[in-house]
């Protein structure tokens, strides 16, 4: 008995070391991705660019998998915990005011949605018209702001789901790599600064006292965990983000301490969202679909310029401030947008309640749009 109970155990050592060396290899991609994302992002840090550590490390996936052949995915929680540390910082920045103010501009904000849906659905028209793809891949391929719901639902909708996770991923690195560039062109500040101000939480304005960094680091820990568990268990759109968020205000505006989101918590999140974006570009489905793309990547550019130009009309009508506007209505890139507005000053909760509205419409009705617009087509032939 003695003698098989040690077999077992040296059975049993042996299985779990040759489970260890199969993980190698992961391990390895993990590394270097991390590595040169970080690298990249810390360029673009030093360069003062605008959420410096989303593009960079972006663009230092980009060129990983580029490298590679082919998309080289991280593991999903990577996305997801860095979803839900912005989602902290975003909620540590949410008042009352904000929900008051959205309200207030409920007409000429389900207007403007309204109006970026259907210029999105008449790209897409467009896209399908011009490079000879299918008209469902086409239309399926421009609804904006939630490619992670899209992609996954493209097949049963009747579209080519390859060559929409191209497009959608595509539009998606257009939106994150041009509207924070071209923002903090037109809209200089002092990024130390702005930092500060954005991982600051609503608490900063009572007079609550703090709590030890560890006790804090558990608390965030927590609400992250309960926020991603939760926010699955009810089919939440984004749901890391979403149910972290949710939750992260209810901790936040219920606390009676002062809890604060650390600047390189924020950064953390920046750095894992960006990576887990880049690193799913497929450069060989790319080429395949070049002059798809090459008509799309033209097609995203006008589509951003048409919806800065919403968004500068609601800027008019509702004198809510220009930064705020833009971003509110950029036509996807939600974690981006919301990071982006929170290093350049304007209304955090406001432009995530401007994008949430945007997607809960579209996840909602997009696909019953495209449907719509298939049958349209189908009785005019």
């Amino acid at each position: 008995m003695i003698y098989k109970i040690r077999f077992l155990q040296k059975y049993d050592s042996e299985q779990w070391q040759q489970q260890l060396v199969s993980y190698i290899p992961q391990i390895t991609t993990i590394a270097s991705q991390l590595a040169l994302g970080i690298f990249v992002g810390f360029i673009f840090k030093l360069l003062q660019i605008p959420v410096g550590w989303l593009l960079g490390s972006m663009i230092g996936g980009i060129i990983y998998s580029t490298i590679q052949g082919n998309p080289q995915p991280l593991p999903k929680f990577f996305i997801t915990l860095g979803k839900a540390f912005i989602a902290l910082a975003t909620a540590a920045r949410f008042s009352w005011d904000t929900i008051n103010v959205a309200a207030t501009y409920a007409v000429p904000l389900l207007l403007c949605v309204f109006i970026s849906g259907i210029l999105s659905l008449f790209h897409g028209y467009l896209l399908s018209r011009w490079s000879g793809i299918d008209r469902v891949t086409g239309l399926v391929a421009f609804i904006p702001g939630a490619a992670s719901s899209i992609v996954p639902i493209a097949e049963e909708m009747g579209a080519d789901a390859v060559a929409v996770a191209v497009f959608q991923y595509l539009r998606l690195l257009l939106v994150v790599l041009l509207i924070p560039s071209a923002a903090g062109f037109f809209f200089p500040v002092d990024l130390n600064d702005s930092i500060s101000t954005a991982i600051a939480t609503t608490a900063t304005a009572t007079n609550n006292s703090a709590i030890p960094l560890w006790l804090n680091l558990i608390v965030l820990a927590g609400c992250c965990f309960v926020g991603v568990w939760g926010g699955n268990r009810l089919g939440l759109p984004a749901s890391g983000f979403l149910g972290t968020f949710l939750i992260g205000l209810a901790v936040f505006w219920s606390c009676p301490y002062d809890l604060v989101v650390p600047r390189w918590l924020f950064a953390t999140g920046l750095l894992c969202v960006g990576l887990s974006i880049g690193v799913k570009f497929d450069i060989k489905t790319a080429t395949k679909l070049l002059k798809a793309v090459l008509i799309e990547i033209v097609l995203v550019i006008s589509l951003i310029l048409l919806c800065l130009g919403v968004g500068y009309e609601f800027h008019a009508f509702t004198h809510v401030d220009i930064i705020t506007s833009l971003l509110g209505f950029t036509p996807g890139g939600l974690e981006a947008m919301v990071a982006t507005v929170m290093q350049l000053g304007g209304d955090t909760g406001l432009v995530l309640a401007m994008q949430l509205t945007r997607m809960l419409i579209i996840i909602a009705f997009g696909p019953w749009l495209v449907n719509f617009a298939m049958k349209t087509a189908k009785s005019e032939q």
